[in-house]
């Protein structure tokens, strides 16, 4: 994993020349037969013939999992310009971004409640660091397990988790190239090329991507270098060994949010694009990261099968900005002066490491016990887990001691000196081991009544270390999570369900300026509880529906600047989602999530009883795809999101608004030098509206805009 970045741009572009010089051959003969275009609306999200890795253990159909699924397909990124994983909020409406700047690693919360960066992130089922921006360009689909996951996997927090599937070697052969440009100036080429030999029996897929990034944030912009292998080779008809490696390097330069102004007040006179990290001395974020997995399979008989699998997922980070925070002149911690003043900080953190060893062996299979038919699913689990980093610096001196390095002004920005300042000795500062094992058994009560019973026993062996690599804290404690849920089928076409889990997460990190910086909390359980119901309708429409609850022990910041877990922070929500063809040629979907979250049992009555920050009450998304009959080969798509008020500040004094945006596209299907090629153009935010996406408690409280007007022109070729 040493190559070069600089060399990557090159391999894309090798690979591109190298496929085109015999594709251009091949059109010029005039007896090659060319496949016909297919013509078709694609599936839209959620489709309830879709499978899943998550929902329980195996590939079962989502009609089947007692569980709230959204699965995104390869094919629906493509349609929908969706390049990164911050896309997938525009299809599924329990998905909002938290703490999201751009240029940084990206960040979510599902049914309010955020991801953890650490352990809500999966692979192929098996954990993977999330602090750099996943690649998609080898990812067949996106799986979006929403609510508890304590039985699959173990440690995350309430939201849910994502697992990305890797693509998988192809039967025939698949070559194809995209290129996109986007209006200022992102440019972004990607090639993905699978096949097997003679004998079937060796498969691959080679991805490889690389792209200048250009920001619609005014300066934060960068680029960014992928390339990733995926290898099947079966041994015998029952043993299949699979290997996948990926790298990526990006570099860019991050995007600060913005904070009150005078601490109370909202920004005004502001713009998307305005950036706040613009000093003559900024540098970009840089990562590394990379994955290494070998999973192997075989198939005991016609109703078993065996797998073990191991990943490797490293990252390195060298993280900068010129950080706005507060208004020193004034008091103000948490806010900008009253005249768009603020404190510029020099922030560095040098050389940061991660690693995370996961490895997971399982038997599954099902048997009758009687009268009773069983799908069982048992297996143990390993996590190890290791960060390093120094003691970061901020400002002239260290994060806890920090001074700023001068003012800017938001509205009129203002060069202030840079710092002398660099990061200390980079030590293992926090270590994790977990153990696991885990069962789960679906038993056939009669032919519509089905028992899904399983329960995750997770050992967790934590080690905290200070500047000095002496021992700061350790934590050693198992955890039993169980997980009951019945399902009733009176037929094919209707499932409903009912169950209840318990979930556990790490406890939250304490940010730099707090009295206990960088000293993790304990992990703490969480409890939910669902109904939900899956029904095929007629004509190929499909509807999802779901009510839960969910409490988790509510972590903030008290008045004495001390990061506690105290109270809880309660979601009771409904979930709804429709997709199906109207007609012949019009796919439409459908997503919406209503939310009442509140604060509890704080001990502050300023907090209790208030709404959770960052959570709006409702949120929905719909979304169409039109093929037009009279234009062969076109069609349209569009989609339409809204989103109510979120409360910034948990007193809920000051809250942003709600709002709505618009995007429209369209893809055409056609053939150039006698390749199948399909060119797609889009336009996200159509009416070019100023909104707040994402608002944030973190560091001291920050706003983030949403992207202003942004269009996008893009060719695939396949051949």
């Amino acid at each position: 994993m040493s190559t070069p970045t600089a060399r990557f741009p090159l391999l894309v572009l090798s690979a591109v020349q190298a496929l085109a010089v015999p594709l251009a051959a091949r059109a010029q003969q005039s007896d090659t037969v060319l496949p016909p275009v297919s013509v078709s609306a694609p599936r839209v999200a959620g489709d309830n013939a879709a499978v899943s890795a998550i929902g329980s253990f195996g590939q079962l159909p989502l009609q089947e999992t007692p569980a709230s699924i959204t699965v995104i397909t390869n094919e629906q990124m493509h349609e929908r310009g969706i390049r990164q994983t911050t896309d997938i909020t525009r299809l599924d409406a329990s998905v909002n971004e938290s703490y999201n700047a751009v240029g940084y690693a990206e960040q979510f919360s599902i049914r309010g409640f955020a991801l953890d960066n650490t352990a809500s992130y999966r692979k192929d089922g098996l954990e993977i660091s999330a602090d750099a921006s996943v690649a998609l360009e080898n990812k067949e689909r996106i799986e979006i397990l929403k609510g508890l996951a304590g039985l699959q996997a173990g440690i995350a927090t309430p939201g849910g988790i994502l697992n990305y599937v890797t693509k998988r070697p192809t039967n025939d052969p698949l070559r194809s190239v995209i290129v996109e440009a986007r209006e200022r100036g992102t440019l972004y080429g990607a090639v993905d090329l699978g096949g097997r030999s003679d004998d079937k029996r060796f498969g691959y897929r080679i991805n490889a991507a690389a792209e200048k990034l250009r920001s619609y944030v005014r300066g934060a912009d960068g680029e960014r270098e992928f390339v990733s292998g995926a290898f099947d080779w079966r041994l015998t008809p029952q043993a299949l060994l699979q290997l996948d490696i990926d790298y990526q390097h990006k570099s860019q330069l991050t995007a600060p949010g913005f904070q009150l102004i005078n601490g109370t007040d909202l920004p005004t006179g502001v713009s998307a694009r305005t950036m706040l990290n613009n000093q003559p001395w900024s540098r970009p974020v840089k990562t590394d990261s990379a994955n290494v997995g070998l999973r192997f399979e075989y198939q005991l008989n016609p109703d078993w099968t065996t797998s073990v699998a191991v990943n490797r997922n490293t990252l390195r980070r060298d993280d900068f900005a010129a950080f706005p925070f507060g208004c020193a002149s004034a008091g103000i911690f948490s806010g900008f002066c009253a005249n768009g003043d603020y404190d510029v900080y020099d922030y560095q953190s040098e050389n940061e490491r991660k690693s995370l060893l996961a490895t997971q062996a399982m038997i599954q299979g099902n048997f009758v016990a009687g009268t009773m038919r069983h799908e069982l699913a048992a297996g143990v689990s390993g996590l190890r887990r290791r960060e390093k980093f120094g003691d970061c610096v901020y400002g002239s001196v260290d994060c806890l001691g920090s001074a700023p390095n001068g003012t800017s002004n938001l509205y009129a920005p203002v060069a202030v000196p840079a710092s002398a300042i660099s990061t200390g000795p980079v030590l293992l500062r926090r270590s994790d081991d977990e153990r696991s094992v885990f069962v789960r058994d679906v038993m056939s009560l009669n032919d519509a009544l089905k028992l899904h019973a399983g329960a995750r026993y997770v050992r967790i062996d934590r080690n905290q270390f200070d500047e000095n690599g002496n021992a700061r804290s350790a934590f050693d404690k198992g955890f039993l999570l169980p997980n009951v849920a019945l399902v009733y089928s009176p037929n094919k076409t209707l499932s409903i369900y009912g169950s209840f889990a318990e979930g556990l997460e790490h406890g939250g990190i304490p940010a730099n300026f707090t009295n206990n910086a960088n000293q993790a909390l304990d992990p703490a359980k969480s409890y939910q509880v669902e109904f939900g119901t899956k029904a095929r309708l007629v004509d190929g429409w499909n509807l999802t529906a779901a009510v839960f609850r969910i409490r988790k022990p509510l972590e903030f910041l008290n008045a004495s600047n001390t990061y506690v877990r105290q109270g809880e922070a309660e979601h009771q929500g409904i979930e709804l989602g429709l997709q199906g063809q109207a007609t012949r040629n019009l796919a439409l979907g459908a997503s919406m999530t209503a939310l009442h979250s509140r604060q509890e049992n704080t001990g502050d009555p300023t907090l209790d009883g208030k709404r959770v920050t960052n959570v709006p009450k409702l949120k929905s998304v719909v979304y169409a795809d039109y093929t037009i009959s009279n234009l062969s080969g076109l069609s349209l798509n569009g989609s339409w999101q809204y989103a109510s008020n979120k409360a910034f500040s948990p007193d809920n004094s000051v809250t942003v608004p709600g709002y709505h945006t618009f995007n429209v596209g369209a893809r055409y299907l056609t053939r150039v030098a006698g390749m199948s090629t399909t060119i797609r153009f889009g336009i996200d935010n159509v009416t070019d509206r100023f909104y707040w996406r994402d608002v944030t408690q973190s560091l001291g409280g920050y706003l983030f805009p949403g992207a202003p007007r942004t269009f996008r022109l893009s060719a695939q070729f396949d051949f």
